[in-house]
């Protein structure tokens, strides 16, 4: 157990190799793990992916899942969800995502951007403590869950719309984001919420808070059964008989191809994890976890749960006005605790983050010698003026971001052996864009940039980045269809867009 009570389980979220300590350090946080996360209620229905990481960390990745849900007259349909990866995707970084998204809406006025160190972010997800545990892997594995998210594509043909009240066909991503590609810069990272999903999860009765520290101290098959049973507890104590084999695989992400007995083997650990922790109870006249399955038919069992008395802890939703993801940039600046509570008072946070970015990259691109008196009075100067309407961020800071934008998409080309000047079969495969994958490259093409547009990207910007991506996907294609092409390392298809 770590100093707060977050378990090593926690800690060791993906095996990788280490990498370098990044050189800034904030002062100590408050030794505790943040209590709440949000997690969006239709996505606790089913997995986002299996548990077997030998198999969801493929990249190009895809997994189709179903729940049953209740349509206006009441009767039982079944709604089919899909999730297509560009990178693959874990069940540890669901850990990851509940957990920014709780913090971005703990925020004092949330919005679908969240700027804030990864010190701030791990920290409050309890994966690192105030003094003893910051090396650098925890770094490099955070920075790997926010590529495999930002990768996501899901799908669902009747999703329960909280703010129309109704089900519908939907599409959207989880995230996007731009880091810093010096694991010693000390300017935050930005994450951008997809629009529709953002809204999902904000809307009233869209998303439900739960205990992260105790979140954090169970096995992953453990934590999606601890949600899903949130969500259905929520209106009673005691749930109805579910199917064991659609609980275990559709729910929990087991492999569909396990045995009945060893399905159950599985999900009886779960349930003695939850009742350890008195999450569930067992009901009156049974004794053990084994005892709960209640045999249907000839391999087809079914179990129920029962409400214990730790589902009333869900902790608080709220952040204090030290706890802000401006705290670190603003200390990193110079500026003591009573002079950021001061500032974060009196200035719009959003002119606060802008600037606070501007003053660090200044300081790391240009040295102390850039600044005519102190950084902290180059950063007070300008967030007068900001807000107070006459002055515009620098030209040279919208070019600094734009060339790194370019240099993140050039590592992951780089990354994933993706140089077409290098590949072999490129002038065929850029024929075969232009011939036979055609027209199926322009749906891709408008989809994604009407994604991209639709998440505030202008433009340019959205055309950029949907030919990035749409290349991508129509190499790992190419590759898959013509054998002879195929080389070590490509990118692999994002098949829920076609």
């Amino acid at each position: 157990m770590c100093s707060r009570g977050c378990s090593r389980r926690a800690v060791r979220v993906l095996r990788c190799s280490p990498t370098a300590v990044p050189q800034f350090r904030p002062p100590p946080a408050p030794a505790r793990c943040f209590p709440a996360a949000r997690a969006q209620l239709s996505l606790v229905e089913h997995a986002l992916c299996p548990l077997d990481t030998a198999t969801s960390l493929q990249r190009g990745f895809r997994f189709e899942a179903w729940y049953a849900y209740s349509d206006v007259h009441r009767n039982r349909r079944k709604a089919k969800a899909v999730v297509g990866t560009l990178d693959g995707l874990s069940a540890h970084d669901e850990l990851y995502l509940w957990g920014l998204l709780g913090l971005a809406l703990a925020q004092p006025e949330p919005q679908p951007e969240l700027l804030a160190t990864p010190y701030y972010c791990l920290r409050h997800l309890g994966l690192i403590d105030a003094d003893g545990n910051r090396g650098g892997k925890q770094f490099e594995q955070f920075r790997d869950a926010i590529r495999r998210l930002a990768g996501v594509r899901y799908q669902n043909d009747h999703f329960y719309d909280p703010l129309r009240g109704e089900h519908r066909q939907v599409s959207f991503g989880f995230l996007n984001y731009s880091l810093p590609l010096d694991a010693g810069s000390s300017r935050a990272w930005r994450f951008a919420w997809d629009p529709i999903f953002f809204e999902f999860a904000q809307a009233t009765g869209g998303a439900l808070s739960f205990d992260l520290t105790l979140y954090c101290d169970l096995s992953p098959a453990s934590r999606r059964l601890y949600l899903y049973l949130k969500k259905l507890f929520w209106r009673q104590a005691t749930t109805g008989a579910i199917g064991l084999r659609h609980l275990t695989v559709d729910v929990l992400g087991f492999s569909g191809t396990l045995a009945t007995k060893h399905l159950k083997h599985k999900l009886t650990g779960c349930v003695a994890e939850l009742l350890d922790r008195r999450l569930i109870v067992l009901p009156a006249g049974i004794e053990q976890a084994s005892q709960l399955f209640v045999k249907r038919g000839k391999g087809e069992y079914a179990i129920q749960f029962h409400r214990g008395p730790a589902f009333s802890r869900s902790g608080s939703a709220s952040l204090a006005v030290m706890e802000s993801p401006l705290v670190d940039p603003l200390r990193s600046i110079g500026f003591d605790d009573r002079a950021i509570g001061r500032l974060l008072a009196a200035h719009p946070h959003a002119v606060l983050e802008q600037w606070a970015d501007i003053t660090l990259a200044a300081r790391e691109r240009r040295g102390e010698d850039f600044f005519k008196k102190s950084p902290q009075a180059y950063f007070m100067d300008n967030v007068q003026a900001a807000a107070a309407g006459t002055r515009t961020p620098p030209d040279w800071w919208r070019e600094l971001r734009k060339r790194e934008r370019q240099q993140q998409q050039e590592q992951e080309r780089s990354k994933a052996g993706l140089s077409a000047a290098e590949s072999p079969g490129a002038a065929q495969f850029e024929e075969y864009l232009h011939t036979e994958a055609k027209e199926a490259f322009a749906r891709v093409m408008d989809q994604l940039r009407a994604d991209l547009r639709q998440a505030g990207q202008n433009e340019p910007e959205a055309r950029r980045n949907a030919t990035y991506h749409a290349r991508l996907h129509f190499w790992n294609r190419y590759r898959q269809e013509h054998p002879e092409a195929d080389t070590a390392g490509g990118f692999q298809s994002l098949q829920s867009l076609l």
